[in-house]
């Protein structure tokens, strides 16, 4: 997914917000990432305090490291370029039940779990990080997955439709794996 999409549906507004994208912007330019890069970002327990922002680029992987509110000082964010050769990656593990997907992978240290559609997504990204790997020419992104409604889910089920089991509102994909 693009960093406009991780952006748009953060947990927390104070967590991608305009102050947030001036300071983590420049980093990511300065390190080669593209305007808008296809990037996984790694919610932390509480998002609206921390997060880390992946981003595949032709040099490396660049790990940004954000810190939502320092006090007195407002965001703060570091980052570092990986080169390819020394990124650590785990296995990429899927395990099926019927038509629910379950998936697990770790990058730089952060353990990524999804399920279903979000699992899709993950693959697709660790899947780019192992082309660039291996010296391969890394796929093109999927789309950004289109947002329904509430009442268009409702609407599929019958029901008031809830956010997704072990997601925080539905959108948290990944974390520390607890």
């Amino acid at each position: 997914m693009r960093l406009s999409h991780w952006r748009a549906s953060a947990p927390s507004k104070d967590a991608a917000g305009p102050k947030v994208a001036a300071v983590v912007d420049p980093l990511l330019s300065a390190l080669g990432a593209e305007p808008d890069p296809h990037a996984w970002v790694v919610w932390d327990e509480e998002p609206g305090i921390k997060h880390t922002i992946l981003v595949p680029t032709d040099a490396g992987l660049v790990s940004c490291f954000v810190r939502v509110n320092v006090s007195g000082e407002g965001p703060r964010a570091s980052a570092k370029l990986v080169r390819w050769s020394r990124v650590q990656i785990g296995e990429l593990a899927m395990e099926t039940s019927g038509s629910h997907r379950l998936l697990s992978c770790q990058i730089e240290g952060h353990v990524i779990q999804a399920a279903d559609e979000a699992a899709d997504r993950v693959a697709a990204f660790a899947l780019e990080i192992f082309a660039a790997m291996d010296g391969r020419p890394r796929p093109e992104p999927p789309a950004a997955p289109r947002r329904r409604s509430a009442a268009s889910r409702a609407g599929m089920t019958g029901k008031a439709a809830a956010p997704t089991a072990g997601t925080a509102a539905g959108r948290r994909t990944s974390g520390s794996g607890r």
